[in-house]
């Protein structure tokens, strides 16, 4: 089951936010590397969510004609 973007991108701040709070320099780039993963898995579940409502508009306004 698919993870909602909002958790996604909930997941990307706390990790941003920790990366700023970190006082060890190993730890905050374990951090932001947690960060621009979470952000990229958030990117990609925008992407598919889109691209499947454009797919479902198109088969309704098909559907309609």
């Amino acid at each position: 089951m698919s993870q909602p973007v909002s958790f996604y991108v909930e997941q990307a701040a706390k990790c941003g936010t920790a990366a700023a709070a970190a006082k060890l320099v190993n730890e905050r780039e374990k951090f932001l590397a947690a960060q621009i993963a979470w952000q990229t898995l958030a990117d990609a579940a925008m992407k598919t969510r889109d691209e499947a409502a454009k797919r479902e508009a198109a088969k309704l306004a098909g559907a309609l004609s």
